[in-house]
């Protein structure tokens, strides 16, 4: 019996090896619609953006109020309603406030005038007066709402140029306003300051004067000018590089506890100008007893028991 013929594997051709196929998928495009609707969408954002980010310029800020207060980012921001008493409430500092509604007046006009340093005694309206000073002169026929009020923190004196910078190009007269203007320790930033008053290559920019309260008149604690006269080389340098940073102030108003007399005076002002109905012996008793528990007699004092005895009358405190 024949055996059938074994099929030989080997001669099998063998198949051609086929290459992998490509695992990475191409994403697939979107319609073009859709494309359209995307670059639409960005620009509407993009748009938006754009007008979010957008400024004014200074000038449209500076037109829009009459008061500001400076951000040391570069920001003016407007004070729609200035917190200030009228002139004329004012008791116990006329010859501060005439000779400071002169020089401001002048400034406002184009004409020569000083920076000014008032300081003294708390509570004797050195900073109302300013605001009071801004608003009575800004209300002239020759001034007309050309006068900005620019008030600056203590803690911003550095930015003080860029401020400068800024108010320097303008049409309108700026009085930069720092209340309770002081240097203690080690801080140097003074030196801007003094760069901006006189002395920088720059120097003031003829539509900007410099108004600070201080309840120094050399603007530096005691020991901080002991401690320069200790560690210089050179003490009276040391010390006079300090004190004459209040020197650069053309004008010094110096403002002083005020008497009795005068204290009682701003009561009664503020009495008649408020309405509030009350005989005279009592409030003047009252108003003597309310200094005493105080331990001083000021304008502040006077204005706080003016607010408890409008308080008590149920009356509404109102310019």
């Amino acid at each position: 019996m024949s055996k059938k013929p074994t099929r030989n594997r080997s001669s099998t051709p063998a198949r051609a090896k086929q290459p992998p196929r490509a695992t990475k998928r191409h994403a697939a495009k979107p319609p073009l619609g859709n494309d359209k609707r995307i670059v639409e969408a960005l620009e509407a954002i993009a748009a938006h953006l754009g007008k979010q980010s957008a400024t004014p310029d200074a000038g449209a800020i500076l037109a829009s109020a009459d008061a500001f207060v400076w951000h040391p980012n570069g920001r003016l921001a407007p004070v729609p309603h200035v917190n200030r008493v009228e002139l004329t409430l004012l008791k116990g500092i006329d010859r501060m406030r005439d000779i400071l509604i002169e020089n401001t007046e002048r400034f406002a006009k184009g004409l020569p005038a000083n920076n000014a340093l008032l300081w003294g005694a708390r509570g004797m309206g050195k900073s109302s007066l300013v605001k009071a000073a801004h608003a009575s002169v800004n209300a002239m026929s020759g001034v007309r709402g050309r006068l900005k009020l620019i008030e600056i923190h203590r803690e911003d004196i550095e930015s003080l140029p860029l401020l400068m910078t800024i108010l320097r190009d303008s049409d309108f007269q700026f009085i930069v306003f720092c209340d309770d203007l002081s240097f203690d320790g080690n801080d140097a930033s003074y030196k801007s300051l003094k760069a901006v008053l006189e002395g920088g290559i720059e120097g003031r920019p003829d539509n900007v004067i410099l108004y600070a309260t201080s309840n120094r008149r050399h603007l530096l604690s005691r020991d901080m000018i002991e401690n320069e006269r200790s560690t210089a080389i050179n003490p009276g340098e040391a010390v006079e590089e300090k004190v004459s940073l209040s020197d650069r102030f053309g004008l010094w108003l110096g403002f002083h506890r005020c008497s009795q007399d005068e204290y009682l005076a701003m009561i009664r002002a503020y009495a008649k100008h408020f309405g509030l109905r009350m005989d005279d012996a009592e409030i003047e008793r009252e108003a003597l007893e309310w200094s005493t528990t105080r331990g001083s007699r000021s304008g502040r004092v006077a204005w706080q028991f003016i607010q408890e005895i409008a308080g008590r009358l149920g009356v509404k405190l109102s310019a």
